[in-house]
């Protein structure tokens, strides 16, 4: 499998693994974030291989250390395509995903992705359902009827997701939701809780590895 792609990015696990995940990262963290950085180790020593790569924003902030927001959606989109395009001609199966904005961009490409067969699922790590303190303008519309096989792990307090709200979406049924114990955003327990940060990720990525070997 070629390891030739123009966005920065980082590979973890097996080159010769059946499977591979792609991650984007979230809004304000690179690819290499403690949690980011987590999840494709303990992935890739599962015997996942694990592609992470960097928005053009975020490449650039990596560059000049000057903070800038995220780029417009369609940039992306363009740079989610970009990254599944440079896997053709693998024989893994490809699973798509990230930490929120990065699993929601992939998420809005995943059914014109999953129905051409170039994927096989969808793995969101605490999907961004609203923006803090907007639970009534909810971003689910292409999720109340989404086809591709998809894994959303999400903490219970989540505060662009939390379990009391999200449960009363009208999602597809092709959507498996796993969620964290008093998890946050990062699907992290608070101190004073029964769980552990490590617990709860350990959780999430037992069942990551059970969708993708099973999808």
């Amino acid at each position: 499998m070629t390891e030739d792609i123009k966005l920065p990015c980082l590979w973890n696990g097996p080159e010769t693994a059946s499977k591979i995940l792609i991650l984007a990262h979230g809004a304000g963290a690179p690819m290499d974030s403690p949690f980011m950085d987590y999840f494709a180790t303990q992935l890739g020593d599962r015997g996942i291989r694990v592609l992470r790569f960097e928005f053009p924003y975020m490449a650039e902030r990596r560059t000049t250390g000057k903070k800038r927001p995220p780029d417009r959606q369609p940039k992306l989109l363009t740079s989610w395509r970009q990254m599944i395009d440079d896997l053709d001609g693998t024989e893994a199966d490809i699973y798509i995903g990230g930490k929120s904005m990065g699993g929601r961009m992939a998420s809005l490409i995943a059914d014109e992705c999953f129905l051409a067969g170039r994927i096989r699922g969808l793995v969101c790590l605490g999907y961004p359902f609203y923006a803090p303190g907007k639970s009534d303008r909810p971003r689910t519309e292409h999720l109340q009827d989404i086809a591709c096989p998809t894994l959303i792990l999400q903490g219970e307090r989540d505060a662009m997701g939390n379990r009391d709200t999200v449960v009363d979406y009208d999602l597809s049924d092709n959507i498996i939701f796993q969620w964290a114990p008093d998890g946050n955003h990062d699907l992290s327990p608070r101190k004073r809780s029964a769980y552990t940060e490590h617990g709860n990720w350990n959780q999430v990525i037992e069942r990551i590895l059970t969708f993708m070997t099973s999808s």
